[in-house]
């Protein structure tokens, strides 16, 4: 991979990470694009890794926040008077809320790297979820901020988030989804989006890291893969600040469209035979 296509991938990572669109489902059809075999170990390797650099961005973003929802927690584990904060609960949340995420996307590894990297799968994914999105969207109460948030919210909210192990539903998609059916408000559910990225993110890049080393080293290449992660992080952090600013006013009905339209268009891509599906 050279420079020009890594820095090309890695803003794509930044900029659709926490969008509802599906970071992965872009990536994958933009490496088949650029000629790449989207099922070879070293580039799902590599698209695993070069989220890490938005996961940093969120980190950055959302440092205060962290802080306190930290310093809740482990004040927590000590001190009972200090377990009935929302913090301390939201900490909690979120532990239990990633958990779901981390054991299907071990268990179904394999298939997520190979059969689910079909571009008909993220054709597929992109279109239906976005029925979804709008469900969600229609009937949303908001009626719940972040400190009304509860263990089985992110529960629910976590095991939904397993359905984005398929490239096109969208991880941020699936938790503020959930997160609006759950009535919490679109503050909130993106937020809540991600807090949720960072375990699961940075798990996956570092298991892909120590395990599929060689496979970059051979392959895309470290320097790349590097150069990609750190645009992701400058791309994402800007993405970040923009989103929650956004949501704050606005629907995600302009997500939906776009989703539905690059889904149609991959569809007749597919159909037609101008695009190969893997």
């Amino acid at each position: 991979m050279n420079i020009l296509e890594a820095i090309l991938l890695g803003a794509v990572e930044g900029l659709t990470e926490f969008l509802p669109i599906s970071s992965t489902g872009h990536l994958t059809v933009i490496e088949k694009l650029l000629g790449y075999e989207i099922d070879d170990p070293d580039i799902t390797a590599f698209t695993a890794i070069i989220q890490v650099g938005a996961v940093l961005a969120t980190l950055i973003f959302l440092r205060h926040d962290i802080r306190r929802i930290l310093g809740a927690f482990f004040a927590g584990l000590t001190r009972q008077d200090r377990r009935a904060e929302p913090d301390y609960r939201f900490a909690w949340a979120i532990l239990l809320g990633s958990l779901p995420l981390g054991i299907v996307g071990l268990a179904f590894k394999d298939t997520i790297e190979t059969t689910l990297r079909n571009l008909w799968f993220v054709a597929g994914a992109l279109i239906l979820w976005s029925f979804v999105m709008l469900l969600a969207d229609r009937t949303a109460t908001q009626e719940r901020g972040e400190r009304d948030v509860t263990r089985t919210d992110t529960i629910i909210i976590g095991l939904t988030q397993c359905l984005a192990l398929i490239p096109g539903v969208s991880r941020s998609g699936a938790t503020m989804s959930a997160g609006l059916l759950r009535g919490l408000d679109r503050v909130t559910a993106t937020k809540l989006a991600f807090f949720l990225s960072i375990p699961a993110l940075t798990g996956a890049g570092a298991l892909q890291t120590v395990t599929k080393y060689d496979e970059i080293a051979s392959g895309v290449g470290w320097g790349p893969t590097i150069t990609a992660t750190v645009v992701s992080f400058v791309v994402g952090y800007a993405a970040v600040a923009w989103l929650l600013r956004f949501v704050a006013g606005h629907t995600y009905t302009v997500f939906i469209v776009y989703r539905l339209v690059l889904g149609s268009v991959l569809v007749v891509l597919l159909g037609t035979g101008a695009l190969a599906a893997t």
